[in-house]
């Protein structure tokens, strides 16, 4: 009897298996999803600053000015020399994210060491890069300053001498950042994705009924469709992380990949459950998208993998203990970043146990009702 419900299972899944290799847009989805994405994900997504445009009104037209003005280059800044007067304007056309003006008598002021000041307009709507680059203006001017007046690029001494060492991400790389927390995201989304649109694709197309009179069970039916969505995406995810993160980005991982995929087996485990049970709360396939929206979008949002948890209000922190996605991105961060193991990470595990099962009960409640109300 046992040995029957494992042949079931088995073959079961291979038919989900078939079906999605007969989906060429499922395919894409998958191939972009841990293709492109993870590489636009680590690249394009970048909160250092690069090229920004800054516009530099020099009334000074001194030495000193010069100097600061031809400070600005690239890959951090693109100079553009402007007007006082279209300053502001090319500000609200959003031409300019910085805006610096040298005053007339600036270089006199600063020799006959009176207060001199130099305005730099910053357009804080362009948060990745406003307060990095108002930090890097302040260091170029002082220090262009101070080898004028002074001869030297030392802006001050401190009596104490800080020594800063980057841990896990020593080049502080947001390559290495982006990569690992896109693959992260996209096993929660694509799961949810393969394993919902599975069962509306056999809805829509009157194939649950003829399973229903088939000697199986849906236990047996739920199960198929974890264990044969959960492959192709550990598949992807591997197939990515070797690839797109080690290969193409160099990224290096030092983790034990064998403890992060047994962690994003059981993540899967809970997250194709509730694609299940989203599918059986949608009539169609726009319904289910719009419901994973209002779920996942939250769930990776509030998970960890963008903000701290410990920077949200203590009730999202509690609320999102229910979420795999929490301890998921948790254990994930310490394996592939901190190489941490399984004495460290255990209780992440022991939370996606208890949560796995939790959702695959409610999703298989939830799927059992559905299908005697068809029947």
């Amino acid at each position: 009897m046992f040995s029957q419900k494992i042949q079931n299972i088995y073959q079961l899944g291979c038919k989900e298996l078939w079906s999605l290799w007969r989906d060429p847009v499922m395919l894409i989805l998958i191939i972009y999803t841990f293709t492109v994405a993870i590489y636009t994900a680590a690249t394009a997504m970048t909160d250092s600053l690069n090229m920004a445009p800054i516009a530099i009104v020099d009334e000074d037209h001194s030495t000193l000015s010069e100097r600061i003005t031809s400070a600005f280059y690239p890959p951090y800044f693109i100079p553009q020399s402007t007007e006082l007067n279209y300053m502001d304007a090319g500000m609200d056309a959003g031409e300019f994210t910085f805006a610096l003006n040298i005053p007339v008598n600036f270089q006199e002021d600063v020799l006959a060491g009176k207060a001199a000041a130099v305005q730099v307009n910053v357009d804080a709507t362009r948060m990745s890069q406003a307060m990095t680059g108002a930090g890097y203006i302040q260091q170029i001017i002082q220090s262009e300053v101070s080898e004028y007046v002074l001869h030297n690029r030392k802006v001050s001494s401190m009596p104490v001498e800080l020594e800063m060492r980057a841990r896990f991400n020593p080049l502080l790389d947001q390559k290495w950042f982006g990569s690992v927390m896109e693959i992260i995201n996209n096993v929660a989304m694509l799961s949810i994705i393969l394993t919902g649109a599975a069962l509306i694709r056999e809805r829509e197309h009157g194939t649950v009924e003829h399973l229903m009179v088939m000697p199986v069970t849906v236990f047996e039916i739920m199960m198929s469709k974890v264990w044969s969505m959960s492959l192709v995406v550990l598949i992807a995810a591997f197939t990515g992380l070797k690839l797109v993160v080690q290969l193409a980005l160099q990224v290096p991982v030092e983790g034990n990949l064998l403890l992060f995929f047994f962690g994003a087996l059981l993540t899967l485990f809970a997250t194709t459950s509730m694609g299940i049970y989203l599918a059986t709360m949608s009539k169609s396939m726009p319904q289910f998208g719009l419901l994973m929206m209002l779920i996942l979008i939250p769930m990776e949002m509030l998970s960890g993998g963008m903000t701290p948890r410990e920077s949200m209000p203590e009730v999202l922190q509690y609320l999102m203990l229910i979420a795999p996605t929490t301890h998921f991105v948790e254990l994930a961060q310490a394996i592939l970043y901190r190489n941490a193991g399984l004495n460290i990470v255990w209780p992440s595990f022991l939370w996606l146990v208890g949560i796995a099962v939790l959702f695959f009960y409610v999703a298989w409640k939830r799927f059992k009702d559905t299908i005697h109300t068809m029947t």
